[in-house]
């Protein structure tokens, strides 16, 4: 990757993403949301939205403006767009957050918080998709990751729409269309966010990523062809086939289990080329990342494997909130913070000692952490994820905050490592700050 632009602003996506990922567990291990109220409380909802758009989203807005060229080898279309992007999506979520808290109750001034919000974040993701997609398009024919970015991106417009909707309905609107959406279109909503948007682009940029750290071959072979089309195709099911049940009054539970058994297939099929990866990486010694991500992977395993066992027992309406809860923080943030703890590395060696290769001794990106001080944070985020959902299945409040306050623990030490290594704390002084090198900017890189 070496010689590859730097995306200026994915440091900053990154560190929006880890505060509102830090705000979402301080509030979770206060009592604040689900399980404390109902699932559908308007606590409930805003707490949902700060993990899945001001964490998740953000997290994989910042990852692709700098990934995706590197998947397709070529430059992002717009350099330009990433900074107000990313201001329309931050002032979209604290809009939509203060109409949550006004639908609670809890403030009392009268402004039309969810038709701007979803206005707001229309555009923000608008932009995205924009940038993201006219880099794809100049790119064709693509690589097999890149692919799976493009079905990511086609469930983020749909996951927009529903979400837009959502919010117009909340603000009032009286449109009979809206209002039947709106009713019964929150499960097609969800699998299209996490399963479209946040697990099939993570699939995709997780193909590229593992490979490329872990020295192994890059896949597009028969398994990884019929994970990218058997993913797809679940989502055209859940989205296309969902909406039109609903306005022709089908069966959407039906549609919504063809498309889950789609989606397994997928699951399975990209556990299989994971395998592979791991066992044909050249690089023996496995590093805490790769260690950490295959954490994350098994808990999409657990996840995928419980809503089977669940929806045969008829069992997983009752369980749906502790089986999302392992998606997005066992699966989505367990493989975002374990990978972040190499990309911020990788990165900040890119951009400090790239230019001075071959011209002075340079320090490994390995030099810029140190896993031994690291590990016991990333093992005690995943033993708190695991305890946080058993305490959901077995309806222990006070057991979910416990939890949730360690999960808290464990990521602000993970936190800390990721800003150390930005800061090149863990550099020997001999190798850190050579003739040519400047300390990197914390929240944004110096590359154009």
């Amino acid at each position: 990757m070496v010689g590859v632009a730097l995306s200026r602003w994915t440091m900053t996506y990154f560190a929006v993403a880890l505060v509102a990922l830090l705000v979402a567990e301080c509030l979770m291990a206060a009592g604040f949301g689900y399980p404390a109220v109902a699932a559908g409380a308007p606590e409930t909802l805003a707490l949902v939205h700060i993990i899945s758009i001001g964490w998740l989203s953000l997290l994989m807005c910042g990852a692709l403006f700098q990934f995706v060229p590197v998947l397709v080898a070529s430059p992002l279309h717009d350099s330009s767009l990433p900074l107000p992007t990313l201001g329309c999506l931050v002032a979209g979520l604290i809009v939509l957050l203060l109409g949550f808290l006004k639908l609670g109750g809890e403030i009392d001034l009268e402004f039309s918080y969810f038709p701007v919000a979803a206005a707001l974040l229309s555009l923000g993701f608008a932009l995205v998709l924009w940038n993201l997609g006219r880099t794809l398009w100049a790119a064709r024919p693509l690589p097999l990751p890149a692919r799976f970015v493009v079905v990511g991106l086609f469930s983020a417009a749909a996951t927009v729409s529903l979400g837009a909707t959502f919010a117009l309905v909340l603000g009032g609107t009286s449109n009979g269309t809206l209002l039947n959406i709106a009713s019964l279109g929150l499960p097609i909503h969800i699998a299209a966010g996490l399963g479209g948007w946040l697990t099939c682009t993570a699939i995709g940029v997780s193909y590229r990523l593992l490979a490329m750290f872990m020295l192994a071959p890059d896949l597009d072979g028969p398994t990884a062809r019929g994970a990218l089309y058997s993913g797809a195709v679940a989502l055209a099911v859940a989205v296309v086939g969902g909406v039109v049940a609903i306005f022709a009054g089908g069966n959407l539970a039906a549609v919504l289990g063809a498309a889950g058994l789609l989606g397994l297939l997928a699951v399975v099929l990209y556990g299989r080329d994971v395998l592979f990866l791991y066992r044909a990486r050249k690089r023996r010694k496995i590093e805490l990342n790769s260690r950490m991500a295959g954490l994350a992977l098994v808990n999409l395993a657990m996840a995928t494997t419980l809503i089977i066992v669940l929806l045969g027992a008829g069992k997983f309406e009752h369980h749906v909130a502790a089986v999302v809860f392992l998606v997005a923080f066992g699966w989505l943030t367990g493989l975002g913070l374990s990978k972040l703890y190499k990309i911020i590395p990788f990165l900040t060696w890119l951009e400090c000692y790239g230019p001075i290769i071959g011209k002075a001794p340079t320090p490994r990106v390995q030099d810029l952490v140190t896993e031994n001080r690291a590990i016991k944070w990333f093992v005690l985020y995943f033993f708190a994820v695991w305890a946080a959902t058993a305490a959901l299945f077995l309806e222990a409040p006070m057991a979910f905050r416990g939890a949730a306050a360690a999960m808290l623990i464990a990521t602000i030490g993970i936190v800390v490592q990721l800003v150390m290594s930005r800061r090149l704390v863990d550099v020997k002084a001999a190798l850190r700050l050579p003739d040519g090198v400047r300390k990197p900017r914390l929240l944004f890189s110096r590359a154009p």
